[in-house]
């Protein structure tokens, strides 16, 4: 099996353009349309994971980040996703639900990125799942925020086999990652379950 990881946007856009796959995984509803839209996922995806946004600071939290609020002004510098990408919108929608607008130093094109950003001090804080967290092992910090819950802020990863992929391969890709083993893996990572 040849895995290709990268952002749901590109991948999506990938499997429209006809890249060869058996299957796709996104980390947004919008991403999976895109490519079912095209004709290029064969019938309905799964919903195997959600996840959620945390604010990435550094250990010990030194600008005592509490919630979105304490990011708005000079007095502490965040990175976000652009809005394209599925943290991005996740980002606007929490914004809209704090009623806070941002202002960032930076817009990244993947959430990799934006944890990057955190971990080298380039910023203070940035907005990222609580997966990317949990994987940076220490060297960040989260702070959990209420509106992270919020409509179009928590995050659908579903999965799809591709038109014109092996089908039989597909299948068992997406049963293995909705059974048991995928589960124990995906929680162990800090996704919520379907």
């Amino acid at each position: 099996m040849v895995f290709n990881f990268g952002g749901s946007d590109t991948l999506s856009q990938q499997v429209v353009q006809g890249a060869p796959a058996d299957v796709l995984a996104t980390a947004s509803t919008r991403t999976m349309q895109t490519a079912q839209q095209a004709g290029r996922i064969a019938g309905e995806p799964v919903t195997y994971a959600t996840n959620r946004l945390q604010i990435a600071v550094q250990p010990g939290n030194p600008k005592q980040v509490t919630g979105l609020p304490s990011l708005v002004g000079p007095q502490v510098t965040e990175s976000v996703c652009a809005p394209a990408v599925p943290c991005g919108a996740a980002t606007e929608a929490a914004e809209r639900a704090a009623g806070v607008t941002l202002d960032p130093v930076s817009e990244e094109q993947d959430v990799r990125s934006v944890l990057q950003r955190v971990q080298t001090r380039n910023v203070d804080a940035g907005l990222v799942y609580v997966t990317d967290v949990r994987a940076a092992g220490g060297q960040v910090q989260g702070v959990d925020f209420p509106e992270a819950t919020a409509p179009g802020a928590a995050q659908n990863y579903l999965v799809g086999a591709v038109v014109g992929g092996q089908a039989d391969l597909a299948d068992a890709w997406i049963r293995f990652v909705t059974g048991p083993q995928g589960d124990a893996a995906l929680q162990q990572a800090g996704f919520t379950l379907r």
